[in-house]
């Protein structure tokens, strides 16, 4: 796309954008250069408050919904892991497609981000409102209509923010903005359920949940739609035919960035699959899992700030090396961790979880800082969807792999392990991904030049 092809949308509608600063790449702009109106407290608000519906919804689809179908439905545990399975695959592949049809229409974002908001509502209500027949067919429905609608809107919800025509600096502050209010959502969802659960019956505290969940949704997509009628943002000029996906991801910038993505994102999957297995089989301490995870995501909401300016001043790329090098720093002495280490594995939460809000701000900041120095406003609904694609991915995968391989090794959970199975565990849990890490830590240091500039390289 040349450089007079991209206009604003909202309030700077009609307005073209002009060559020299189409031209300049974000990663070498000054810091106090814009190119468009300046982020505000309110339009950051009102854009980032939809991030907190999309993290609530998370935990009740995958963790409290097969426990309320085993337990209310009597439905086979193994059954529904199967269903699970089954669909976080559909989940993960559907994302191309969402993100190639939302480029498409994109002047019909608004439509789109309605109906997607419709189905991840209706989908939800439907989870905890079974059926007494065909309960199993009921459940792979609901979740089926309640994935894809989130994806529908988390792709042109973080599209969006990609979009917004401001500065290299700002887009930092944008994504760390979103990312903090959807591991408050996180935060808010691993809570209430067990709260409404000991006021009331299971099903009864489920049907509140998604009384008060309704509301809260149609508020965020007000809010969003709002926000989107009076910010300026990035959008291309018509074309007759898409880039193909081969081609937009042949390109060396791409395949450095999304390589790293998915190696980060798969060593942080690893943990994240074996968290609980980790604290009841290891440190005997499975009553203080929820203090444990408060603390990390809290942790890394909290720390959002520190890299926003940290980005700010040394660059995006520098920063996330900064933040891997934390995140090694401090994870991997979970290894050494055992029974009755409750104070130390708390610090490794805290410490880790301050790199955990840079994993979350800075890949999306550094994409759209591409999107907007190589022109790709076209695909930038299919740029954020193969981030979302590698995300789940990297999630599916681990899960595939670290139980099986644990398995391998004679790891049975629940059960007394010798030494040499709890140091498995242990590295498995911690190790592993901290070389993961380094790995991708090399790469970033290795390509930095590469990736600093933020423009196709073929």
């Amino acid at each position: 796309m040349t450089g007079d092809e991209s206009r604003f949308d909202g309030a700077g509608a009609g307005e073209k954008l002009s060559t020299e600063h189409q031209n300049q790449s974000p990663e070498r702009q000054p810091a106090n250069e814009t190119i468009g109106p300046s982020v505000s407290t309110s339009g950051l608000a009102a854009y980032s408050a939809m991030a907190f519906p999309l993290a609530f919804a998370g935990l009740p689809i995958y963790l409290h919904a097969p426990d309320f179908y085993a337990v209310t439905q009597q439905v086979p545990l193994t059954v529904l892991g199967s269903v699970l399975l089954a669909l976080r695959l559909v989940d993960a592949i559907q994302d191309p497609f969402i993100g190639s049809f939302s480029d498409r229409f994109h002047r019909y974002r608004s439509g789109i981000l309605i109906a997607g908001a419709i189905l991840l509502g209706s989908g939800f209500w439907m989870l905890f409102h079974p059926t007494s027949q065909a309960t199993v067919i009921w459940f792979a429905v609901s979740v089926l209509v309640c994935t894809t609608g989130f994806s529908v809107v988390s792709i042109n919800f973080q599209t969006l923010g990609g979009l917004w025509l401001t500065s290299a600096s700002e887009r930092t502050r944008i994504t760390a903005s979103r990312e903090a209010i959807g591991l408050l959502g996180l935060l808010v969802a691993a809570i209430t359920p067990p709260l409404l659960a000991g006021a009331s019956s299971s099903a009864d505290a489920f049907h509140w949940l998604t009384v008060g969940y309704l509301p809260l949704l149609g508020i965020a997509c007000w809010l969003l739609l709002h926000w989107m009628r009076r910010t300026p943002t990035e959008i291309p000029a018509p074309i007759r035919q898409q880039v193909s996906w081969s081609s937009l991801l042949k390109d060396r910038w791409r395949m450095l960035f999304f390589s790293t993505v998915f190696l980060n994102t798969f060593a942080s999957a690893i943990p994240a699959v074996l968290v609980l297995f980790f604290v009841r089989d290891r440190l005997n301490a499975e009553a203080y899992t929820g203090l444990f995870l408060l603390v990390y995501f809290l942790s890394g909401a909290l720390s959002m700030p520190f890299w926003t300016r940290l980005a700010r001043r040394f660059g995006k790329i520098r920063a996330w090396q900064i933040s891997l090098a934390v995140a090694i720093a401090t994870f991997f002495w979970a290894v050494f961790l055992g029974q009755g280490d409750l104070a130390a594995y708390a610090l490794v939460c805290m410490l880790s979880g301050l790199a955990l809000g840079a994993d979350l701000a800075l890949p999306p900041a550094i994409l759209a800082d591409h999107i907007a120095a190589d022109h790709r406003q076209r695909e930038a609904s299919r740029l954020f969807s193969a981030m979302a694609f590698l995300s789940k991915s990297a999630l599916a995968i681990a899960t595939g792999l670290s139980l099986p391989l644990l398995g391998l090794f004679g790891y049975h959970p629940n059960v007394a392990m010798t030494s040499e199975l709890e140091f498995t565990l242990s590295f498995t849990y911690a190790g592993l991904p901290c070389l993961l890490k380094l790995v991708a830590l090399g790469g970033l240091i290795f390509f930095e030049k590469d990736l600093a500039l933020n423009k196709s390289t073929v």
